[in-house]
């Protein structure tokens, strides 16, 4: 679309006809241009098996196409109704435990059974004749935050499922046992039919075992969304196919999943209680960025102030809805949607905000804030198809995430998004924009590509990584990373092995910090800093040592080195440094790489570009409960307001956002 996306999920079967026209009416004056529709209405549409009731669907797809008002129309099968469930029972989810999950909430399937997934392509072809032609339908919503409550099935057809999923990618059962290293603890099958998800056991399952059925779990999700995509894609080829996403989800490779949507969405519940929220959310939108390679993105959900599944749910401050909005925006989404449209009256999710209240509307300060976003938005066609360029890449692999958090390890305080958030801190704080990659992705497009834990690697991501420092990058891995293989074996030949040479070190041992204890770290030019989680004996070969431990065991042991290999540099930290440190390495290391940030703003005002060629657009986000004054080198115009904007001092509001299409 040519506009900036924005609206919310609409549940029109939530309410009585006579409101429909009222919505239809309030979208326009709040400038909604696209709603999410019948994401939940399952039991609505077929009411019993083979039974479909579509009249009221075609009822509000009319009103609303002459509303002008397009629809990201859903197939619907994020929750099964009753009738499925209480005539095959089979089909209902099994926890680890052996605890079979009834229907009354929502998600109610295990993944790999044929009556779910029979019914899901039953009504997703029904919904594709019916709608294929309808000029409302912009784009098809596949389920909806796959995995959310039933990321893994545990039953006897998951079980099944699990087997054909092994023979496939393992072969025989031999090849099995090697996989799985079955010798430990008599671990070792005979036949395929000895083999189970793993379940509740007396103590750690076996961690190869565990690794596999999370690739499986998470391939059998995507085989949900696939039956139905291939519905849809029959009957429409050209209407573009999303399913949103939940920014760093643990259980789906979102890699793999990404590569078979035409637009990546996601939904992103910043907690407003906590002070980094700005943060984490900006590294979720770069994420989104980097799973669709740099297509614009769309905001599928948020919340106008509050959700309702918090212990506590604090409410947004004013203005900060506004700016966390144009905070996707500045991160690559063409468009802001919320989770809804009008707020429900009954059901689990009664108390969770939406831009329409309960309570009257026009003097609703959220309907105000929403209706003004909304306004606001028709401003920035300009913006629409930009691109965000990154010189700094973060590695992010899901199947290396799953393998560090699993058990028995040195210290299980080791936690992957902990690990990126370090890393992504200094580059938020200093308006450097970075991108996400895996490991085996071509990163020679970057001047700096950051490790923040890489536990698990392969041949070719290790080649990807080594090939990139011998062209001429610099790469900072971070500690317990290149320890095991794909099948979750350890790397022999010295930790870390695939990275040793590279890396100009060896690691003699781990030595994890207990809780709360802190070491001292003494910089080779004369800094002090602490650090904690973790310690190690680092034993250089060649790198140069940056920083050293000052106390304990590793008194005066290398803690941060630095390795000049090929025409690049490898640079390794061996523990987790404070946050002041950390910013002051990365932040040197970046200089040095010719990274740069889009805007040397005050601290707490984010500063993005967005950019088509040579023709840019400067995003600046005020997260401070202040006025800033922003210095600005060129001028432009405001696209927000359309005022113009001259070189020299800017001020931005507090929770403020200004929009600049610069010299052009």
């Amino acid at each position: 679309m040519p506009h900036i996306l924005y609206g919310g999920d609409y549940n029109p079967d939530q309410w009585p006809e006579r409101v429909w026209d009222e919505d239809v009416h309030l979208m326009q004056e709040a400038g909604v241009n696209l709603v999410s529709l019948a994401i939940f209405s399952w039991s609505r549409l077929e009411p019993s098996e083979g039974k479909y009731d579509f009249a009221w669907l075609d009822g509000i797809m009319d009103k609303l196409h002459a509303g002008g008002i397009s629809v990201d129309l859903a197939t619907a099968t994020a929750s099964p109704p009753p009738w499925m469930s209480h005539q095959h029972p089979e089909m209902l989810p099994v926890t680890i435990d052996g605890v079979r999950l009834w229907h009354g909430a929502r998600q109610h399937y295990c993944p790999s059974s044929p009556v779910y997934r029979q019914g899901a392509r039953r009504l997703a072809e029904q919904m594709a004749a019916r709608y294929a032609e309808h000029p409302a339908l912009a784009m098809w919503h596949v389920g909806n935050e796959f995995g959310c409550h039933v990321p893994y099935c545990y039953c006897d057809v998951s079980a099944e499922a699990f087997r054909n999923w092994l023979q496939e990618r393992h072969g025989s059962i031999e090849d099995l046992n090697r996989a799985w290293g079955t010798d430990f603890w008599s671990q070792r099958y005979s036949n395929w039919d000895e083999v189970l998800p793993p379940r509740r056991t007396p103590t750690w399952p076996n961690p190869s075992q565990q690794l596999d059925f999370m690739r499986f779990s998470s391939d059998e999700l995507l085989a949900c969304y696939e039956i139905e995509r291939e519905a849809l894609r029959e009957r429409t080829p050209d209407v573009p196919i999303t399913t949103n996403f939940m920014r760093f989800f643990k259980p789906l490779d979102y890699w793999k999943w990404a590569e078979r949507e035409d637009v990546v969405s996601d939904d992103v519940y910043q907690d407003p209680s906590d002070p980094e929220a700005g943060m984490r959310s900006a590294m979720a939108g770069d994420l989104m960025r980097s799973l669709g390679r740099g297509r614009p993105w769309v905001l599928m959900e948020q919340t106008t102030s509050r959700v309702n599944w918090r212990d506590v749910n604090v409410a947004k401050a004013p203005g900060q809805m506004r700016l966390w909005s144009y905070q996707a925006v500045a991160r690559g989404a063409d468009g802001v949607m919320f989770f809804q449209w009008r707020q429900s009256r009954a059901g689990a999710e009664k108390f969770h905000s939406a831009m329409v209240p309960h309570g009257p509307v026009m003097s609703s300060p959220v309907w105000k804030e929403a209706k003004q976003l909304g306004q606001e938005l028709r401003g920035l066609d300009a913006v629409c198809g930009s691109r965000v360029r990154a010189d700094a890449a973060i590695v992010l692999d899901w199947e290396s995430w799953w393998a560090l958090e699993l058990p028995s390890k040195p210290s299980i305080r080791v936690r992957q998004e902990a690990q990126l958030e370090d890393y992504y801190r200094p580059l938020f704080g200093a308006n450097i924009v970075a991108d996400f990659a895996r490991p085996q992705d071509d990163l020679s497009g970057y001047r700096l590509v950051l490790v923040p834990n890489l536990y698990l690697v392969g041949d070719e991501g290790a080649a990807s990584l080594t090939t990139y420092v011998k062209g001429g990058g610099n790469v900072v891995i971070g500690f317990f990373s290149g320890m095991v293989d794909p099948f979750e074996h350890i790397h022999l030949g010295g930790y870390p092995a695939p990275f040793a040479d590279m890396l100009g070190l060896r690691i003699a041992d781990w030595l994890p910090l207990a809780d709360g204890e802190q070491l001292e770290v003494v910089f080779a030019d004369g800094g002090k800093g602490r650090c904690d989680l973790w310690s190690e004996l680092i034993e250089p070969s060649g790198a140069e040592v940056l920083a050293s431990f000052a106390g304990s065991r590793v008194d005066r042991r290398p803690a941060v080195t630095r390795h000049k290999f090929g025409s690049g540099s490898a640079y390794y930290v061996g523990t987790r440094l404070d946050q002041q440190s950390m910013a002051r390495l990365l932040l040197t290391i970046c200089a040095e790489a010719g990274v740069e940030p889009a805007l040397e703003a005050p601290a707490g005002v984010e500063a993005v570009r967005r950019s088509f060629g040579h023709r840019s657009i400067l995003f600046l986000l005020n997260h401070r409960h202040s006025t800033v004054d922003v210095p600005l080198s060129q001028a432009g115009t405001n696209l927000v307001d359309g005022s113009q904007v001259h070189a020299g001092l800017f001020k931005v509001g507090p929770h403020g956002a200004a929009v600049i299409r610069e010299g052009w």
